[in-house]
């Protein structure tokens, strides 16, 4: 375990009221695209990441004992969530989403029609509401969508209903599809959309592309939004990843940046987070910075989930998960360095476990014989 200290971290007057542009780099295998007009990073110099060590703060929740394997043997899996009990996984290349059993099995409750992702593409994020239905983010045939789909059954013989789409016309690409869903306490669903290639898309307010949106359950725009009559919750951002809500309502959201920052923000309604025009801290007006960045080849910061505290932090590059106090949102300490591979998504189970998804079958890691897999571990307080 390694306790870090970023010092590249803004602290906007009184307590967080910090946001966040993100910066994971384009993989090598997938060339950067071409930034539009303003999409250079600002020519001002940005502070350099600088870390030290230091104690682990107080009152934060941390893991406990030795991780132990729920599940294996999963194709490049995305997502996980829970539906009364029962976990949910999505595979993004086979478009299947798989229920688990006690015993870590898994079985296929259907696959999701039109799936034609290809490179970050394919079957992403999952949400459940409070009714037991089941939100999909998904590429089809040259658009990304979010569909909603009734569940039957009983754990065991679960099956899937009909497709609803209570959103389509999502900018797809390759790359940069961003896909993570979550409602939030005030019982929104939310959805990170990338900039799909396109980096002007994410200042354009015409375009859902580089953009967190926010809509009821049915897709509608809720009358309370920033931009009125628009799903647009936030903009200016290129591919963001995790969501999570602290105790207070404050929303967390982490980016990939291009080559130089990735991100963690604190999302407020309306705000600009810079992409193309700034990536990572940048004194621009108009501007929001991150309340941290990382260079990419320790991040890569994916799924994320909030416990007593703390935001734990799944990353692809970086290969560790990560736990960033909300009371000090300038430090962060690393976990499993190295140990498992690439991390896509980090939960909570309803017993109270950190759940880790590796994500190592993905066309991008190094799979060992049993990947991918879910891994538990215990949680105490720091």
């Amino acid at each position: 375990m390694k306790n870090l200290r970023s010092a590249s971290v803004l602290a906007a007057g009184l307590g967080i009221s910090f946001l966040l542009t993100s910066c994971t780099p384009t993989p090598p295998d997938q060339p950067s695209p071409p930034a539009t007009s303003s999409a250079a990073p600002s020519t001002a110099p940005l502070p350099s990441l600088a870390t030290s060590r230091s104690a682990e703060p107080a009152g934060q929740a941390a893991p406990t004992g030795n991780p132990r394997v729920v599940s294996s043997g999963l194709e490049a899996p995305w997502s996980v969530v829970f539906r009364d009990g029962t976990a949910l996984i999505s595979e993004r290349d086979s478009a299947r989403i798989l229920e688990l059993a006690e015993d870590g099995s898994s079985r296929t409750i259907g696959t999701v029609p039109g799936v034609a992702g290809t490179g970050e593409g394919g079957l992403l994020g999952l949400a459940v509401d409070d009714q037991g239905r089941l939100y999909v983010y998904s590429t089809g045939a040259g658009e990304n969508r979010i569909q909603r789909f009734d569940v039957s059954g009983e754990p065991g013989s679960l099956a899937l209903g009909d497709a609803v789409t209570i959103l389509d016309g999502i900018p797809s690409a390759s790359y940069h599809d961003g896909g993570r869903l979550a409602f939030g306490p005030d019982g929104m669903l939310y959805a990170t959309v990338g900039d799909a290639g396109q980096a002007g898309q994410a200042q354009d307010l015409d375009s859902l592309g580089g953009k967190i949106l926010r809509m009821r359950a049915d897709g509608e725009v809720p009358n309370d939004n920033p931009f009125d009559g628009s799903l647009v919750y936030s903009y200016g951002h290129r591919n963001p990843q995790g969501l999570a809500w602290a105790q207070d309502g404050t929303m967390f959201a982490t980016e990939f940046g291009q080559n130089t920052w990735d991100e963690l923000n604190i999302i407020n309604a309306g705000a600009n987070y810079g992409w193309p025009t700034v990536e990572g801290i940048d004194d621009a007006e108009g501007f929001t910075n991150p309340v941290q960045q990382w260079t990419p080849d320790v991040a890569s910061p994916s799924g994320m989930t909030h416990v007593d505290g703390t935001l734990f932090i799944a990353n692809l590059r970086g290969s560790v998960l990560r736990a960033v106090p909300v009371a000090d949102p300038a430090t962060f300490t690393d976990h499993y360095d190295g140990e498992y591979g690439r991390f896509r998504d980090v939960t909570v189970s309803p017993d109270g476990e950190l759940w880790f998804l590796t994500n190592n079958t993905d066309g991008r890691g190094t799979p060992g014989p049993d990947d991918d897999r879910i891994l538990e571990v215990g949680l105490e307080q720091g």
